[in-house]
């Protein structure tokens, strides 16, 4: 290859790589920025400051803006207008109709963002309205309970007929090793309608067991069947079939949970399997059953529910102005 030539090959490749380099950073540059954080209830007590819902959020500078809403947890995921770009400095404006707003000027960056909002009425502000007392809150629900009864064992005994030392010659069924000519068998066992098998197995009892195989054994996905297909090269053998037959039974089981308090809200979680929760109280010495429908209306607290990944449900209650936990 001439001098030219390679050179010129070199400024190709040259050439490519920063065609690569260019395309990638001008695809990095279009992508968006997302910014991420929580919105929290100001106080010096770190127990107090709960997350607060629902607070408008708003990310503005003069090449554009973006607007998100916080989560039941306070948390907030606000993507912005591909015009802004890192290190661009940028307004975050928070509101909130019980909260005081929040004007946050920052630069865009991947860093967490916390903000503070201060109430509109402190708890330690004077109130010389009577307040009604909540004493004694917990959460009441239900989960589906399987039991089960027993109805006894199932038992059953099944031949194998082959005659050994027959060489197989290629003629499935044969032996593990394709040597001699073997016998397939399949039995199974009913548990009877609504009721299922517990700890079935399947064993030789009988003949040269040693050169027998159980080569299927299972239940069904109903768990009512036990299925089971045996092989035998050698003279006949004998297996047998056992297994615990039980009836499972649904019922309801109520459980009884107890909030944690921080400040003025309540806090509780409830498993993914929680049925009909509702949350009993004593209002001024008064019992009362709140029932938590999907609205989460309570006259004398402003709930948020939110669902984790595993599907639990998590709860935050705050009371409203003019109720207050019982010290």
């Amino acid at each position: 290859m001439s001098k030219r030539k390679t050179i010129t090959a070199w400024a190709i490749v040259a050439f490519a790589i920063f065609a690569v380099f260019l395309a990638v950073a001008l695809l990095h540059r279009r992508q968006p920025v997302t910014l991420r954080g929580a919105v929290l209830r100001d106080d010096k007590d770190p127990n107090k400051q709960l997350p607060i819902a629902n607070v408008e959020i708003n990310a503005t500078n003069a090449l554009g803006s973006g607007s998100s809403r916080s989560e039941p947890t306070g948390f907030f995921s606000l993507t912005l207008p591909k015009g802004l770009r890192r290190r661009q400095q940028v307004l975050l404006q928070f509101r909130h109709k019980d909260y005081q707003p929040l004007d946050w000027n920052d630069f865009i960056s991947d860093k967490i963002f916390i903000a503070h909002m201060v109430p509109i009425i402190r708890d330690t502000s004077p109130d010389v309205r009577p307040r009604s007392i909540i004493s004694n809150p917990r959460i009441r629900y239900s989960v589906k309970a399987t039991t089960e009864a027993n109805i006894g064992n199932a038992v059953k005994t099944f031949q194998v007929i082959n005659p050994g030392n027959v060489p197989c010659n290629k003629k499935p069924p044969c032996s593990p090793d394709g040597k001699w000519k073997a016998t397939m068998a399949a039995w199974s066992l009913d548990a009877g309608e609504g009721n299922e098998f517990r700890s079935p197995r399947a064993s030789c009892i009988a003949g040269p067991c040693p050169f027998t195989k159980v080569d299927v054994e299972g239940l069904t996905t109903d768990r009512q069947h036990f299925k089971v297909q045996a092989r035998d090269w050698s003279d006949t053998t004998t297996f047998l079939l056992e297994a615990e037959v039980v009836h499972p039974m649904t019922s309801d089981m109520v459980r009884e949970t107890h909030p944690v308090i921080f400040g003025r809200a309540l806090n509780f979680s409830l498993p993914p399997s929680a049925e009909g929760p509702s949350l009993e109280a004593e209002i001024d010495g008064e019992e009362i059953i709140f029932p938590l429908g999907p609205n989460l209306a309570l006259r004398w607290a402003d709930c948020h529910m939110g669902i984790d990944k595993d599907r639990s449900r998590t709860y935050r209650c705050e009371l409203n102005p003019g109720y207050q936990f019982r010290q």
